[in-house]
């Protein structure tokens, strides 16, 4: 068994966004990733910064990028649940299970797990979050279109997954976490 700060499940753009965020920022981060992201049938035009990128393109350098900050990242490996246990979460996998304090669920329009994990859902039937993407299970996080009725950008869940990492940072820290760098860090 092994045991990381955070566990992200999913390697879409909410995903692979709060794995940067967490792993950047020294937290030891996992990253499940079945492949099954929406982003291989799009291409971006409406992503800032971006003029034109065919959507497999960007999820490969996202991965990369999440590569260098030493995620921990599981290709290909499905989750098949999450359970509180007291001190954080149990994430099983068919490779056996791993313990994190935090999880953060990015598995798009697929709500089981949170389902599963008892996490509310609103009339809408989407997971229910506050503003920082925190569930009603202490310390588990939903993000992108688990939480969305109809809002499925990429830039969109991106944001929910950064949410969600600085809101765990936050707590990490015991104050207001901010993830600014400046020209000097590239140097």
């Amino acid at each position: 068994m092994t045991e990381s700060d955070v566990a992200v499940v999913g390697g879409g753009p909410a995903g692979l966004s709060a794995a940067l965020f967490t792993a950047k920022n020294d937290l030891d981060t996992v990253a499940f990733d079945t492949d099954e992201t929406w982003m291989h049938k799009a291409h971006l035009f409406n992503y800032l910064g971006i003029e034109s990128e065919d959507g497999s393109a960007f999820v490969d350098d996202a991965r990369e990028q999440v590569d260098e900050f030493g995620v921990d990242r599981h290709q290909g490996t499905q989750v098949t649940d999450v359970e509180a246990n007291g001190d954080g979460f149990t994430v099983s996998t068919e490779d056996g299970d791993h313990e994190a304090s935090y999880v953060i669920l990015a598995t798009g329009a697929d709500r089981d797990l949170a389902d599963e994990m008892g996490c509310g859902f609103t009339d809408e039937d989407v997971v229910d979050v506050d503003v920082t993407m925190e569930t009603t299970v202490e310390n588990a996080y939903a993000t992108g279109a688990m939480v969305r009725a109809e809002e499925w950008q990429a830039v969109i869940s991106a944001g929910d997954g950064a949410a969600a990492a600085l809101n765990i940072l936050t707590k990490e820290k015991g104050e207001h976490f901010h993830d600014f760098d400046v020209p000097a860090d590239a140097e």
